[in-house]
């Protein structure tokens, strides 16, 4: 995708605008897209100033450059698998004029590998992640979404080890998921977090909800909570207001205060 100089065939991206034009994102016309759910990622992520921000899974960068965006002052490491993603995503830092370190790791790989990128154990405040959620025994994905969407039975578990072991305790792991998956995220937060706060997000008002944001505290001991849904859409299938606000960088979901 991109030679060394970090240029690359125009053809082959798009420029996209995002928070209401406040981040400008490069990123490849076909595959995976950031969209919503990077957004209201970041937008239920309860970073602060001084914070080491840790984004697996971080493609172009979008949910982690989004947080960046409304919290000065944190320390933001992009976690990707894909070498050319992780290019894009250091280019869409500099170009929004943002600090942070894209480092080339599969989020599955063992204690060293993490190590040797400089996220030994107990070194960050917050994690957030995406991470793949569609069961591959079900779905078939072209190759270059394969990575960004399917997942194996132990995808959610490796992802959630990982933040765990890089996690101080009392720091914070951000998530989004299926929604008619929230059996495998209770199973996988089950060792060594508490202190949930499930906010379920439906598409249209009445109806099931899709997907699940979700914020766990390492070694939190307070009950889980579920929050009051949020409805992309109104009960007359108009985009809800409030949501697009959030979206336009006007605000935070109650997952981002403490």
């Amino acid at each position: 995708m991109t030679d060394s100089a970090g240029s690359s065939d125009v053809a082959e991206f798009t420029e996209d605008t995002f928070l209401g034009g406040q981040l400008h994102l490069r990123q490849p016309r076909s595959g995976h897209r950031a969209g919503h759910d990077a957004m209201l990622l970041a937008a239920a992520t309860p970073a602060r100033s001084g914070d080491r921000v840790v984004e697996f899974g971080a493609g172009i960068g979008a949910a982690g450059l989004a947080v960046a965006r409304r919290v000065a002052g944190i320390e933001l490491v992009l976690v990707e698998i894909d070498a050319d993603l992780a290019v894009l995503a250091r280019e869409n830092a500099a170009a929004n004029a943002i600090a942070a370190d894209a480092v080339v790791l599969d989020v599955a790989s063992a204690a060293p590998a993490f190590a040797a990128a400089g996220l030994g154990p107990d070194s960050v405040d917050i994690v957030l992640m995406n991470p793949p959620f569609n069961d591959a025994a079900r779905h078939r994905a072209s190759p270059d979404k394969a990575l960004a969407h399917l997942a194996d039975a132990s995808t959610l578990e490796n992802w959630v080890h990982a933040a765990r072991r890089i996690l101080k305790s009392g720091g914070v792991l951000s998530l989004i998921w299926r929604a008619d998956a929230i059996g495998e995220v209770l199973a996988a937060l089950d060792r060594g977090f508490g202190s949930l706060a499930i906010l379920p997000v439906h598409g249209d008002a009445g109806k099931p909800a899709i997907r699940l944001l979700v914020r766990a505290v390492k070694g939190g001991k307070a009950p889980a909570h579920i929050l009051a849904g949020l409805m992309l859409r109104d009960e007359s299938g108009a985009p809800d207001r409030g949501v697009q606000d959030i979206l336009a960088g006007k605000g935070v979901l109650p997952l981002a205060i403490p």
